[in-house]
């Protein structure tokens, strides 16, 4: 990886920079080599947010297998296998492909998959002795992995009503699991579903309920194999998760696939993450932050900052400011401070009892970092007092 003028928020113009070297100066992101907007991820809290969720799923009997897809940065990832993750998720098969490539052993991929090209690619390596698994939730779709050849290994998928995708009725899980068994090439290891999308926690345990009813439906039957695992977990909802899944952890693998909380967030995540309900399970910490800098105060009540849609995510609501940075490097709260709303390189700010000059910075936090990081390609790793001590490289 070479950091140059294809990488956003790098100022290198006529050289280009490996990532050890960048790490070995330990730059300021305020020194000059630097341009704004830009993303950094902060060392201490990542570092954190790993250790709480390993110790979360420690002390439920739970494997981790986190979600990938929130970041794609092989750093990160490497990181929360060190700390104990029994292996990642991924949402999609060229995902899969980009993990197979870093050399990750264990991958769920969180989806069916229909594509015959990558069922080919997935039947390969599957071959080959690579540990993958995915999800089917219609005959379709396990006789298009039949069709690949195999050997797959596979999970059964309980979706909900008005929900994403997984069968609605138990009749149906049945129906899939028995496709299951009487398809060449297919093995069934388990259950899994989705509760991320529903809205409450009455709503969220009565679903859990169900995935458990269902796995003991196909357990009952003799559809499960001897050592069967049950899935599930979002980021907003894994303590539900850990207590209505308690009941089977004697008899089945039980793997959480919370992704979000390696990072955390100023926004979705701050006011939906289990450890708001259960503070004694621990804490996480927004690691993500974007520099912005205030490119004109056109009229009282507005300034514009040099960011928009193309840096930071918007759709699980707008960045919050949080610092100002003034052009001597002193720093004041933004209270007074408020996004109204972004264009593709403009952020809308009202201002209401506070002054903000053009060329000071302001650091703010985001709202759900898996569109952020879809947004930066290098993104520096910081210490407290903002210097960079690594590179992430992200993948689509």
């Amino acid at each position: 990886m070479t950091i140059d003028w294809r990488s956003k928020g790098f100022w290198s113009p006529d050289e280009s920079r490996s990532p050890e070297r960048i790490a070995a100066d330990r730059p300021s992101i305020f020194a000059g080599d630097f341009t704004w907007p830009l993303l950094v991820v902060r060392r201490s809290a990542v570092e954190a947010n790993i250790a709480t969720m390993a110790d979360f799923c420690r002390r439920h009997s739970l494997d981790f297998a986190p979600h990938a897809k929130t970041t794609m940065a092989p750093g990160l990832i490497e990181a929360q296998l060190r700390a104990g993750a029994w292996g990642m998720t991924v949402a999609t098969p060229n995902q899969a492909l980009v993990l197979r490539r870093l050399g990750i052993e264990r991958v769920l991929i969180a989806n069916e998959i229909l594509d015959p090209s990558a069922l080919r690619w997935l039947a390969e390596q599957c071959a080959a002795g690579w540990e993958v698994y995915f999800q089917v939730d219609s005959i379709a779709g396990v006789n298009a992995a039949a069709a690949a050849g195999g050997p797959f290994r596979v999970f059964a998928e309980l979706g909900h009503v008005d929900g994403r995708t997984g069968v609605r009725t138990l009749d149906e899980l049945e129906d899939v699991a028995r496709a299951v068994a009487a398809a060449p090439g297919v093995e069934l290891v388990g259950v899994t579903g989705y509760e991320g999308q529903l809205p409450d926690q009455a709503g969220v345990d009565e679903f859990l309920d169900r995935v458990v009813e269902g796995f003991e439906r196909l357990e009952k039957a003799g559809l499960l194999p001897k050592d069967p695992i049950l899935t599930a977990g979002g980021s907003a909802w894994f303590d539900r998760v850990a207590e209505r899944f308690a009941g089977v952890s004697g008899r089945a693998r039980v793997i959480l696939r919370s992704g979000a909380s390696v990072t955390h967030d100023d926004g979705f995540y701050r006011e939906r993450t289990p450890f708001v309900r259960v503070p004694g399970e621990g804490t996480l910490t927004a690691a993500l932050e974007i520099w912005a800098q205030v490119i004109s105060t056109p009229e009282p009540g507005l300034a514009f900052a040099g960011m928009g849609k193309r840096d930071a995510p918007f759709d699980e609501g707008l960045p919050e400011p949080l610092e100002i940075r003034g052009l001597d490097g002193s720093l004041r709260p933004a209270t007074g401070l408020r996004v109204s709303k972004l264009n593709d390189h403009h952020t809308y700010l009202a201002v209401d009892g506070v002054t903000v000059e053009p060329g000071e910075l302001i650091r703010f936090g985001i709202s759900h970092p898996c569109t952020a990081f879809d947004k930066w390609r290098d993104i520096p790793l910081v210490d407290e007092d903002r210097r960079v001590v690594d590179v992430l490289h992200t993948y689509l």
